[in-house]
């Protein structure tokens, strides 16, 4: 069995209401546009029979609400959205064995609600944030209470980048060029939105709490050594803030934190980050995924069939790590 627990997915009704009553996809709409199994259930079940007994953890896609519907209209939009997820769930439950609600953290105690709904009443089994609220940073006190919710209802958290091109490479130009803000922006942001979360302490504060993150935990796998050795002398290179309270307040060496996390296979089939993924988090801590439809399922089991696998860890990874998170069956 495969379960491949990062993939998106747009129900109808949802898809409608977010076209109509915000800006839309914008620089998406191109891109959503030549892939028909964003939405088109028989173009995505014929993908899936490709790979035999192969089933998808199904969350929203693009965009985040927060970034395109003021509080109201992003938390209909959020209830909309997981109210067909979980339709999906229930009519094809040997496609899709679980889905990952959407909460709109622009109205944070109407994401805690939301949060509860879709766990305690529609079966969601996570809850899927992005790695900046309209450029405030996760480690913002006012978003705490999300993570303490998902902590007491005892579901992982999917953490997905955000970062358009409006977010530009050098301060001298307006604008990201050839979709850096894709291609790097994205890994960084994952990156940098770990960082926050552990030096916040978040860890400390919610010892049981899971994080899935996108794209096998962005950068993180591949400095380990600037992460690690490198922020012993945190503050140091920083004259006009005062850092030094900040590794001593955590109940561990920092970087056992990021090894909390968890790290998704979604690669786009690269080969080479999957070495430093797994020698960073550990069999134990990585999870399938593909992002399809934006990214191909073949290559990225392509790519695990040529790591020298153990048989056991091959099934943690493809299957074991995500009915554990999930507590399926």
């Amino acid at each position: 069995m495969i379960i491949d627990i990062y993939t998106h997915l747009y129900p109808r009704a949802y898809f409608d209401a977010l076209t109509e009553s915000t800006a839309g996809l914008g620089s998406l709409a191109a891109r959503m546009k030549s892939l028909p199994s964003v939405m088109d259930l028989d173009a995505r079940f014929r993908q899936m029979d490709e790979f035999g007994d192969y089933r998808q953890v199904i969350s929203l896609p693009a965009p985040a609400l927060e970034e395109v519907a003021d509080p109201d209209l992003a938390a209909r939009l959020a209830r909309l959205g997981n109210d067909g997820l979980a339709e999906l769930v229930a009519r094809h439950p040997d496609r899709f064995p679980a889905f990952v609600a959407a909460v709109a953290l622009n109205d944070v105690p109407g994401a805690v609600a939301e949060a509860h709904r879709a766990v305690t009443e529609l079966g969601a089994k996570g809850l899927q944030i992005h790695t900046n609220v309209n450029g405030r940073p996760l480690d913002d006190p006012e978003f705490q209470p999300v993570f303490a919710e998902a902590a007491e209802l005892g579901v992982p958290i999917w953490l997905h980048p955000t970062r358009d091109a409006g977010m530009p490479d050098y301060k001298t130009e307006a604008k990201s060029r050839f979709e850096m803000w894709w291609c790097f922006g994205w890994p960084y942001e994952t990156s940098v939105a770990m960082a926050r979360l552990v030096f916040s302490g978040l860890f400390d504060r919610h010892p049981g709490l899971r994080i899935i993150t996108h794209h096998l935990g962005g950068m993180i796998p591949y400095f380990d050594g600037r992460i690690g050795h490198g922020m012993e002398v945190l503050g140091s290179r920083t004259p006009d803030e005062d850092y030094s309270a900040v590794l001593p307040s955590l109940k561990r060496p920092h970087l056992d934190y990021f090894r909390d996390f968890y790290g998704d296979t979604a690669l786009m089939g690269g080969t080479s980050g999957l070495h430093a993924g797994l020698k960073f988090f550990g069999a134990d801590h990585v999870v399938f995924a593909t992002d399809t439809p934006f990214a191909p399922i073949g290559p990225t089991i392509a790519a695990l069939d040529g790591l020298d696998l153990t048989p056991e860890d091959r099934r943690k990874i493809m299957s074991g790590n995500a009915l554990r998170l999930l507590g399926l069956h």
